[in-house]
């Protein structure tokens, strides 16, 4: 099947490389353009423009959408069906009807749950037990397109968004390879979602970082392990911004909202409802992340001083 891919991030790139291991003919791939990266700020391709260079693909980079050169690009590579798996833009109508075989995305949720760009992360800060991966047919909405094959997967109580991203993935180029099979055997049963029951994934941002200790110790570990690795969750010691990046839910008990309870080997901090959380790994303003004991070497932390 001659297929397009269209994709940007390190997560689409399984799902890419399924299609090429698979036999099918990419003919072409769409991804963002190259962005300035790192303190140098050297022009760097998405991860799956990388992919697609590694296997003579052609690629193409529209930075807009609905202005006739995207549509123009996709007659070229002329797809029966086109892939999009965190492209990050939007598709017009024009380029959903081009293929034979319509648009198909692969969502990292259980739709109609968690629509939007940060699915992941928000399983993870919602406390989610579960979660999983989606194909669907697209259609003009934000992922409002007919459920195609889900796969779901647990998210254990210490698992990270960074850890949720990686196994997703995986289980994304999965659920690809098996919409397509039976893709091809006109075996598809798409079905309608439940549009009253969604929920929405916003897009990420460092303004969700500050940690409010007055919420319950479960609901600031989810938000510590769902922020991670970024934007990070983050927090005022001693009048010094840290990042926080690994926590676990603490058996200790007592103290008020933000209250270092416990030092030593451990840094427990007392929540809102009285339940502590215990800090694995913390890093200070232009340090490099460590572990809650080095951090506690090299910075003076007393049972009492507070987090804000």
């Amino acid at each position: 099947m001659r297929v397009v891919f269209m994709g940007t991030p390190e997560f689409a790139v399984p799902c890419l490389q399924k299609l090429i291991d698979c036999g099918h003919e990419v003919t072409g791939v769409f991804t963002q353009p190259d962005k300035p990266q790192g303190r140098k700020m050297i022009l760097t391709p998405p991860p799956v423009k990388q992919l697609a260079l590694e296997y003579g693909i052609p690629v193409y980079q529209p930075t807009k959408m609905k202005d006739g050169t995207a549509l123009e690009m996709l007659k070229e590579a002329d797809p029966e069906l086109v892939i999009v798996v965190a492209y990050g833009k939007i598709l017009p109508k024009e380029i959903l009807d081009y293929p034979e075989f319509g648009c198909i995305n692969i969502h990292a949720s259980l739709l109609p749950e968690l629509r939007g760009a940060a699915p992941i992360q928000w399983s993870v800060i919602n406390g989610l037990k579960k979660t999983g991966v989606t194909s669907m047919q697209m259609d003009e909405g934000l992922d409002t397109g007919d459920m195609l094959i889900k796969g779901e997967i647990k998210i254990g109580e210490n698992d990270t968004a960074g850890e949720m991203h990686d196994k997703l993935s995986v289980l994304g180029a999965e659920i690809l390879e098996k919409t397509i099979s039976l893709l091809l055997k006109n075996e598809l049963k798409p079905k309608k979602q439940n549009h009253d029951k969604f929920t929405y994934a916003p897009m990420l941002s460092k303004e969700l970082s500050p940690i409010d200790w007055n919420l319950t110790a479960c609901e600031v570990h989810n938000k510590i392990r769902g922020l991670c690795p970024w934007p990070s969750a983050t927090a005022v010691l001693n009048g010094k911004k840290v990042k926080i990046h690994r926590s676990v839910l603490s058996d200790c008990k007592g103290g008020s909202a933000g209250e270092i309870i416990q030092t030593g080997k451990n840094l427990v901090v007392s929540c809102g409802d009285g339940k502590c959380i215990e800090i694995l790994n913390i890093q200070a303003e232009g340090k490099k992340a460590m572990s809650a004991a080095d951090f506690m070497r090299g910075n003076p932390v007393e049972i009492g001083d507070r987090f804000k």
